[in-house]
């Protein structure tokens, strides 16, 4: 074993340095270019529709279904410019890995580049492979992955990954960002308490 440790940092010290070329002086120029955010649909979307999707995020409130079609036909001018020919509700079950359930952008009905507000904001993927706690039955088990607009949506390859939570159709957490996000509404509201006996104009706290 000792010996196998020794040859796997010989390796490693002798492992030529990768040269990587930017491909611009400024790293704006390219940082995030295929992230889809708040910062990109302040610049995307009509005043209004950005407020109410700001909104939302800022208080962990729903959006309706008019602001969810205008965000949709944004991010897909956005996804198809990136050469996206898919999109994916992108999760993270309690298996300890991601998953994904991928849909062409491209319609046989309409000849066109399809993409909905309905499937943007939610999808319905087969929770029967993934830990559910003997909630359901394997055989009914069923899932929902929901839009978290508070991440950034990214083109990967040639696919818009959209950051979802997972749920069970009863409710219950199957992955790991909801209970994080329930957590960070606990500690803002508990946190915003605190606050206000120094501050009584403070709303919200945000963690870093």
């Amino acid at each position: 074993m000792a010996i196998l440790r020794f040859k796997a940092l010989e390796l490693v010290q002798n492992r030529k340095r990768a040269k990587v070329t930017p491909p611009s002086a400024k790293v704006s120029d390219y940082y995030g270019v295929n992230a889809f955010g708040i910062r990109q649909m302040k610049y995307t979307l009509s005043p209004d529709i950005y407020e109410k999707i700001n909104y939302a995020i800022q208080k962990g409130k729903p959006i309706d279904y008019e602001t969810a079609d205008a965000i949709a036909s944004v991010v897909k001018i956005w996804a198809l410019e990136k050469g996206a020919t898919h999109y994916t509700h992108w999760f993270q079950p309690l298996t300890g890995s991601t998953a994904e359930k991928h849909d062409a952008f491209y319609d046989v009905d309409s000849d066109l580049e399809q993409f909905q507000g309905s499937a943007l904001v939610q999808q319905e993927p087969d929770a029967s492979s993934f830990p559910s706690g003997g909630i359901r039955s394997t055989f009914e088990a069923r899932g929902y992955t929901a839009w978290d607009p508070s991440s950034p949506m990214f083109v990967l390859n040639n696919t818009l990954c959209i950051p979802t939570v997972f749920v069970s159709y009863t409710g219950e957490a199957l992955d790991y960002k909801a209970p994080l996000l329930k957590a960070n509404e606990a500690v803002n509201k508990a946190a915003t308490k605190v606050c206000r006996f120094f501050d009584r104009n403070v709303n919200a706290v945000h963690g870093s």
